[in-house]
């Protein structure tokens, strides 16, 4: 059924044994968290591309090696930092660099304070790895939702193939089975032993 996760275990076992459709489903599982952590590089569209190419590469390589699938989102996040550093230090510095290329001009700085931009990144990692846990359409829902801005209903619908007087109803149910996913459920539990007591609660899965 479609609402039933396809365990990641039997996806990660599927693509190491050669099985395509396992390892498409893995990447449009978890591109959305790989090109979140690539962007905070404030790479190109087409170094984005290169890095996250590399990722996918050094995936395929260890995937009989994976002890344990579920460390896969974190994994992502480490080897994505790894090589995009590598990438920065190395090819882009390589090559002239033309500030009146669209391609390079600056994503727009963040005002907000260093430590508030790490938590923000943290929380958004969360999210996303807790949405690969998702079934496809409660995950492409909740990342439409996610936009900015944000689609209508009317178009959701179109993209989804969820009728628009049960878009609210599916929403509510994506949005439960995220906080119950693995990811989001142990970024709450450190915030909680981490928080002084009276503290405001970081929330991984609040979306509008």
């Amino acid at each position: 059924m479609e609402d039933d996760v396809s365990p990641v275990t039997a996806l990660v076992a599927a693509a190491a044994g050669g099985e395509q459709r396992a390892w498409r489903e893995l990447v449009g599982r978890y591109a959305p968290l790989l090109v979140s952590v690539i962007r905070q590089f404030r790479l190109t569209p087409s170094e984005t591309e290169d890095v996250a190419q590399t990722v996918w590469l050094r995936l395929v390589e260890h995937l009989d090696s994976l002890q344990e699938p579920r460390a896969i989102p974190r994994w992502i996040i480490t080897i994505a930092r790894r090589e995009s550093i590598r990438y920065l230090s190395s090819a882009r510095r390589l090559r002239p660099n033309d500030p009146l290329d669209p391609e390079y001009q600056s994503v727009a700085a963040d005002t907000g304070e260093p430590d508030e931009g790490l938590l923000r990144a943290e929380q958004h990692e969360v999210l996303l790895a807790g949405l690969a846990e998702l079934p496809r359409r409660q995950r492409e829902l909740l990342l439409l939702l996610l936009e900015d801005p944000q689609p209508s209903y009317v178009e959701i619908s179109k993209s989804t193939g969820i009728p628009v007087g049960s878009i609210g109803p599916t929403r509510s149910r994506a949005l439960e089975r995220l906080r119950r996913s693995p990811p989001v459920r142990a970024y709450v539990a450190v915030s909680e032993r981490t928080e002084p007591s009276g503290g405001d609660r970081h929330d991984a899965t609040t979306l509008g």
